[in-house]
């Protein structure tokens, strides 16, 4: 339950029907699943819309090196004061940019009511400037999804055409799945050509089908197809142009009640 930060909630929607956006938590698998993440990202970026990454992933699954980037200044520092949000923004060509995002997750909950509003309106404020948010997740993360993943509207899977990835893919729509998550979209990256990746993607749905019972929703090739379109396009529920707003409406009710995805 949300109590007396509804009313912040629905002053945010009201922004975020004029500026339609879009969250969406994302997780790649296989060999390459942190390529595969980050051309997921350019991918949509290219296909007209700024695309900001928070990177909670941490490690090896981490955006930053593929990046070229140093690991960056949490989003948790800007609560002391110790940074704004403009020297947080790691700028990459062709994105809007990348923010990471780990100990900010982690740490939601914990906060005070304060520190609480703080985080969300720098949410807010990024959510303004961007097209779409890409929530960047670990694997190893599913199983104990953080609030910022339990918040997005969306979900996505970017799935390599491959044994490991498809290993990978399955646990980790496992994992969300006991953790209450609900339909997932489902990219393929690396495969021989479209029908390969259609036969990838069915094997994958009725394996899911059959032992967790999960719906997974087509959306592309990486390599080839429109991500872009299926994020933003009216999925039901929620409303595309609702998603930023109930994004961090589930954020604001961190801590007040169990989160569900």
């Amino acid at each position: 339950m949300i109590d007396g930060r509804e009313d912040q909630a629905a002053g945010l929607r009201r922004l975020f029907r004029q500026t339609p956006p879009a969250v969406v938590a994302y997780y790649a698998t296989g060999r390459y699943r942190v390529q595969h993440a980050i051309l997921t990202a350019h991918r949509i970026a290219r296909q007209r819309h700024k695309v900001l990454l928070l990177d909670e992933a941490v490690g090896e699954e981490a955006l930053a090196e593929a990046l070229g980037l140093d690991s960056g200044s949490d989003l948790l520092q800007m609560l002391d004061g110790r940074l704004s949000l403009a020297e947080l923004l790691q700028p990459v060509p062709g994105l809007f940019g990348r923010i990471p995002a780990a100990a900010a997750a982690l740490a939601l909950p914990l906060l005070d009511e304060a520190r609480r509003a703080c985080l969300l309106e720098a949410l807010r404020v990024l959510r303004h400037h961007a097209g779409i948010v890409l929530i960047h997740a670990g694997c190893d993360s599913a199983r104990d999804p953080s609030p910022f993943v339990q918040a997005a509207p969306q979900r996505l899977l970017v799935a390599e055409a491959s044994a490991s990835g498809a290993s990978e893919a399955y646990c980790v729509i496992k994992q969300l799945a006991s953790a209450g998550a609900g339909s997932m979209h489902v990219a393929v990256a690396r495969a021989h050509d479209a029908a390969d990746a259609r036969n990838f993607f069915t094997s994958l749905q009725t394996l899911v089908r059959h032992h967790v019972g999960v719906p997974l929703l087509w959306l592309g090739e990486v390599e080839r197809d429109d991500l872009a379109a299926g994020l933003t396009r009216t999925p039901a529920p929620p409303l595309a142009c609702e998603s930023g707003a109930m994004f961090l409406r589930r954020l604001a009710g961190v801590g007040s009640s169990p989160g569900r995805l």
